[in-house]
């Protein structure tokens, strides 16, 4: 049975949000497993086998916690805070291409929720918004530790944004596009040596750039060694010190769910998406040695594409975990001064270097 295409690509779109809630849900217990291991102690182990439902009874824990608002606060705001930094949080995974496309029949599906032609734009503008729930909630709490949490997120976000925008510029220099799909299919290779697919990934072309994002996007999602707006030692808990129950739930939910789409974003950007080595190789053999159609060999490679991709993505996510144990938060100086004096120049500087290397034709 033929499906209209835009139902396809609505079943998609859930497909996608419903992938990030359960990615962020089970981050939490990750999180639990990976400190536990750094610190040789016993992580989550109580509430199912393995400790795996606790994600569950977690979720259980702040649906039902009293609901808790301060005198003077504004209820409204109070309220729209985490909301919109949830929203925000989801509506950033909807251009990221997690595959290439599955045909069954006349059926042709995108494995990507909206494909649209300056989809990195759109992923500015959505972590961008973000920055505003942070704001809103700690400014309505009507606490000024919550108040000075939210005006750090503020400057730091501000600050980063111009530093990875600038590390983008240089990848957009060698792509000539904003969509991620396209930047996806340019790190492609065909030539049959396994270095010939990898040296064709951007962050063969790009390790300054690679390097500059990747600290942005540590200070984007307020991660350890950059969360200073709920620096509990300065601020109690920072912007959400006030809030408990399932807004509290939120909060937490959307930093991981940033860091999902952080991660989603530099493995397309820089690792070729969902490009493996061999890829088109191993299609050609499916083909000419195991006799299957053109289609389902292609079908599979896409499978093995997003299998692929998750794997990459999971690497960057073990990644922010790691660094969050193992090094310690900075002061609020070291961080606006490592944004403005370092990584600014050096993305300045990595723009005129890509610009010399396009220029006289060693990367192209």
């Amino acid at each position: 049975m033929d499906f209209p295409p835009l139902a396809w690509q609505g079943l998609v779109v859930l497909v996608v949000f419903g992938v990030s809630l359960l990615i962020a849900t089970y981050s939490t217990y990750a999180e639990r497993v990976i400190a536990a291991f750094l610190q040789d102690r016993v992580g989550p182990d109580r509430a199912g086998p393995f400790g795996l439902a606790q994600p569950l009874a977690d979720a259980v824990k702040l649906f039902t916690k009293e609901e808790f608002f301060p005198a003077g606060a504004n209820r409204a705001l109070f309220v729209f805070g985490p909301c919109l930094a949830m929203i925000t949080a989801l509506m950033s995974s909807a251009v990221i291409p997690f595959g290439n496309v599955l045909q069954f029949g006349d059926n042709i599906i995108h494995l990507q929720g909206i494909e649209i032609n300056v989809g990195m734009l759109y992923v500015f503008g959505m972590v961008s918004l973000g920055v505003y729930g942070i704001m809103i909630g700690g400014w309505a709490s009507n606490n000024k530790f919550s108040l000075l949490g939210a005006i750090r997120a503020a400057s730091q976000n501000i600050s980063y944004e111009i530093a990875m925008g600038l590390a983008l510029i240089a990848v957009l220099m060698i792509s000539n596009t904003l969509s991620l799909r396209e930047i996806t299919f340019q790190q492609a290779s065909d030539a049959p040596f396994v270095w010939n697919d990898i040296f064709n990934w951007n962050v063969m072309k790009q390790p300054l750039g690679f390097i500059i994002f990747i600290v942005c996007a540590f200070a984007e999602t307020n991660r350890t060694p950059f969360d200073l707006p709920e620096c509990e030692t300065e601020l109690i808990g920072g912007y959400h010190t006030e809030y408990s129950s399932m807004k509290m739930g939120l909060y937490l939910f959307a930093e991981y769910i940033n860091v999902f789409v952080a991660s989603a974003v530099m493995s397309v950007l820089y690792f070729g998406g969902f490009n493996f080595p061999f890829q088109y190789e191993l299609r050609n053999w499916l083909v000419s040695s195991q006799g299957l159609e053109l289609v389902t060999a292609q079908n599979i490679i896409t499978i093995l594409g997003v299998v692929g991709l998750f794997a990459k993505i999971f690497s960057f996510i073990f990644f922010f975990m790691w660094v969050r144990w193992t090094l310690p938060r900075f002061r609020y100086d070291q961080l606006m001064r490592l944004g403005w004096t370092i990584l600014i120049p050096l993305a300045i500087f990595n723009i005129l270097l890509t610009g010399g290397l396009i220029t006289f034709g060693v990367i192209k």
